[in-house]
């Protein structure tokens, strides 16, 4: 597809992004550990409209130091196909199903200041206790800065699955490697 979006892709963008808030759940996330391997794990992920990725997490995960070392990773959701999707002419080989709906960025890792981190945690911990999510633990903004760390995923593609016309997917680049800030490196 072009490298920026279509008219035709507004619905499927708008979609996406309802499904990611919505729906969706966790994320994956995938970063390249020592040996250079993907390593992926699930973790809450917060998708914002410019398609940049909030992560808010403790500062015991592995996944930090490997963002340190190499801030390049791929943030994606799934689920179920859409109400009313189909699949009528399968590209290679005919499943019997249809196909699920994903959301996946490819972005770098921006390590964010402290005043950053608990603003996001505030913003997002609010929203979940106004939906009557309340099983986390309430973090004082003290609390924040000590025990979590707040991460930026700069976009550089975005590719929707399951929202347009069939199978068809959807993929545009943001932004190029060059207009992406390079990451600050680690906060542990």
């Amino acid at each position: 597809m072009s490298s920026t979006p279509t008219e035709n892709a507004a619905g499927a963008h708008a979609r996406a992004q309802r499904f990611v808030a919505e729906d969706a759940g966790f994320a994956q996330v995938v970063t390249i550990d020592a040996a250079g391997f993907p390593v992926g794990r699930s973790m809450t992920a917060f998708l914002n409209a410019d398609w940049s990725v909030d992560l808010v997490q403790r500062r015991s995960h592995a996944r930090l130091i490997q963002l340190t070392r190499e801030p390049r990773l791929l943030v994606s959701w799934v689920g179920a196909p859409a109400p009313g999707a189909t699949n009528e002419h399968p590209h290679v080989f005919d499943l019997g199903r249809l196909p699920d709906r994903v959301v996946l960025i490819r972005g770098t890792a921006e390590f964010m200041p402290v005043d950053w981190t608990v603003e996001r945690y505030l913003h997002h911990v609010g929203v979940q206790r106004a939906r009557g999510l309340t099983r986390a633990p309430l973090r004082t903004p003290d609390q924040v800065g000590t025990d979590l760390v707040g991460v930026h995923v700069h976009p550089h593609r975005v590719r929707l699955e399951g929202f347009a016309t069939g199978a068809q997917s959807i993929d545009w680049t943001v932004r190029l490697p060059d207009q992406i800030p390079p990451s600050t490196g680690g906060t542990r």
